[in-house]
């Protein structure tokens, strides 16, 4: 692969409209690789990345043909991101809109303090994820680690198979077909036709953390 900081100026300039696709190949797991894109541009990545990957993207479509770092689509405006792999710890980290799919598992802290990013993780999630999520919504179609969406805000959470056991002020919800419909787009924007929002089930805020009460003070 060329230098980074050559490749990366590449995508940057990528035309608006163009439907040019970029392939880099032999990324040799650097980090930062497709970041700060902002145009609707094609980019396929073959092989592993590192930190970072397609952070601050906005518009382009990023596919990672492998496993990615920390914090691959990080601070997400608007896109795709399609990591085909695993992902590592905080992914879609305080990312604010755009589509992130991961057909692995995901490591901790999965879509940390997310602010309207949609996430879809064919797998499990680890520990902590959606902690202080505060928007959007994360959908994993596996088992969810420990303290999951503690601090949680509006995001919504569905899970379809097992919680370990739920953060701070995150609990379970009843399903609206508000939440169905918007559930069953996302699982047709992820590819996956084998599930249905029956198979879910649906988490939020309690909202006790709002403001400071002293009657709630062990949970905070």
């Amino acid at each position: 692969m060329q230098p980074l900081r050559e490749v990366n100026a590449l995508l940057q300039a990528g035309r608006r409209g163009s439907q040019h696709p970029y392939r880099l190949k032999n990324p040799r797991g650097q980090h930062a690789i497709a970041v700060g894109l902002d145009a609707p541009v094609h980019v396929t990545i073959e092989g592993n990345v590192g930190y970072y990957a397609a952070g601050m993207n906005k518009a382009a479509t990023v596919i990672v043909e492998g496993n990615a770092g920390p914090g691959v689509a990080e601070n997400m405006m608007s896109g795709r991101v399609h990591v085909k792999g695993n992902a590592s710890m905080a992914a879609g980290a305080t990312a604010r809109g755009g589509f992130l799919l991961i057909d692995g598992d995901a490591g901790a802290r999965c879509g940390i303090s997310m602010k309207g990013v949609d996430i879809v993780v064919r797998g499990n999630v680890g520990h902590m994820s959606a902690f202080m999520a505060q928007s959007g919504a994360l959908v994993v179609c596996g088992d969810a680690g420990e303290a999951f969406g503690d601090s949680l805000y509006e995001a919504r959470l569905f899970v379809r198979g097992t919680v370990t056991n739920l953060g701070a002020d995150c609990e379970r919800k009843d399903m609206t077909h508000e939440d169905r419909v918007r559930l069953e787009g996302l699982l047709t924007a992820a590819g996956i036709a084998d599930m249905s929002a029956e198979d879910f089930t649906l988490y939020g805020s309690a909202r006790r953390l709002y403001h400071f009460h002293v009657d709630h003070a062990n949970v905070y």
